[in-house]
């Protein structure tokens, strides 16, 4: 079995500041039969914890939890990657691998008694980018369709825009996609949580 940095060090990866009401905001009691909706933006540079706190969200919710990743292994440590998060998420989540045509999966999967994790919406910019296909008309089509969906939904997104300026015009454009599709997400959901050092930050509640 593959051992991630975390075991190898012996950190606490339970996210122990859950419990004291961190989740509380996005989780709240309903009227039996009252439509939930429900819609969260999780953001966070590389291992912030992103990924572990949306999915701690998801452990909470009583319902179907379903899993829409949007990575692709194109080489062995990419597989190895998704590996360690389907073991990490074990069988309570139904998983839908969809690198490209996400917002057509939302529509289809998002329910009134379901929780959607969309992990993350930076490798859906970058596969549309490495298939030629135009992201800002893309998501223009996500940010219209998320007010719309029922139930509950969290998107993870990585923050690129906080290092140096990338060296080459590729990389600058996917920091640009990224930075405008970030700031489109945090738009329409009613929740906004900013991810550092495994600490949530709520931005928008």
């Amino acid at each position: 079995m593959v051992r991630s940095a975390w075991e190898e060090r012996g950190w606490n990866r339970s996210f122990p500041r859950l419990a004291h009401g961190h989740a509380g905001p996005f989780h709240r009691a309903h009227p039996a039969g009252e439509i939930v909706r429900r819609h969260c933006l999780v953001l966070g540079g590389a291992r912030s914890g992103k990924s572990r706190y949306s999915e701690e969200l998801g452990r909470a919710h009583r319902g179907e939890r379903i899993y829409i990743a949007t990575a692709e292994a194109g080489d062995e440590e990419m597989r190895l990657r998704i590996g360690q998060h389907r073991e990490r998420r074990g069988a309570a989540w139904r998983t839908i691998e969809e690198p490209v045509r996400l917002t057509e999966v939302l529509k289809r999967e998002c329910g009134t008694k379901r929780f959607v994790l969309v992990d993350c919406l930076t490798l859906w910019i970058s596969n549309l980018m490495h298939r030629a296909e135009a992201v800002g008309p893309a998501v223009q089509r996500l940010r219209e369709v998320i007010p719309q969906l029922q139930g509950m939904l969290v998107l993870v997104s990585n923050e690129v825009g906080l290092g140096i300026v990338p060296d080459n015009e590729l990389a600058r454009r996917f920091r640009d996609e990224a930075g405008y599709a970030n700031q489109q997400m945090a738009e329409v959901c009613e929740e906004v949580v900013f991810m550092v050092a495994g600490l949530p930050m709520k931005l928008k509640a």
